[in-house]
């Protein structure tokens, strides 16, 4: 049995909450990194991209911005979809937002995908093990291990990003000594209900 909200309306199942969060993460990331493509922010400054100092400060802001953001977005709608408003569930809500999104990114990035979420996500995805490879250089070297650093600094954001959104969600306030007044009205009401 569903519990009702204050509108009437009961909320809807979790896995659908976690998927809209995860698509809308999705979507998000996505009109982001188009933006950030159509005002030219994801352009190097010189050919060489071995150099982890190599993006513009501008490609920076837009990838940062555009990993933290839309997984803001994501834990926010995943929570308040579910419709509760205590922080714990919320927030474990927004993260499994999260959690299911990473993979639809990885398949994303197998099928060449996720240039339009921004350079940070292109370290998801290596060459085919069926392609042929190029002979190793330390340029190219040094560029896989950026793109892999990119890429996990990108996925820590969008996790924390989750994290935050799903607490804006639950508009609980995001101070810890109110978790220390909320656990003292609970032991005070924990009795009440008892009786």
């Amino acid at each position: 049995m569903h519990q009702e909200l204050e509108s009437g309306w009961p909320p809807w199942p979790v896995w659908s909450a976690v998927w809209v969060g995860a698509l809308s993460a999705l979507a998000v990331g996505l009109i982001i990194g188009l933006i950030g493509y159509a005002v030219g922010a994801h352009q190097l400054t010189a050919p060489r991209t071995s150099r982890f100092g190599d993006a513009r400060l501008v490609t920076t802001l837009f990838s940062v911005a555009g990993a933290f953001f839309a997984f803001v977005v994501g834990g926010w709608v995943a929570a308040r979809i579910v419709g509760t408003r205590r922080a714990e569930p919320a927030i474990l809500h927004g993260v499994i937002a999260w959690l299911v999104t990473v993979p639809v990114m990885l398949l994303l990035g197998a099928l060449g995908a996720t240039a339009m979420w921004g350079a940070w996500y292109g370290g998801l995805v290596a060459a085919p093990a069926w392609t042929a490879t190029p002979p190793t250089t330390p340029d190219i070297a040094a560029t896989v291990r950026n793109g892999a650093l990119a890429s996990v600094a990108a996925l820590l954001l969008g996790l924390t990003g989750s994290a935050i959104g799903g607490w804006m969600a639950s508009g609980e306030p995001m101070t810890l000594s109110h978790y220390r007044r909320r656990r003292a009205l609970d032991d005070l009401e924990r009795p009440r209900r008892a009786a």
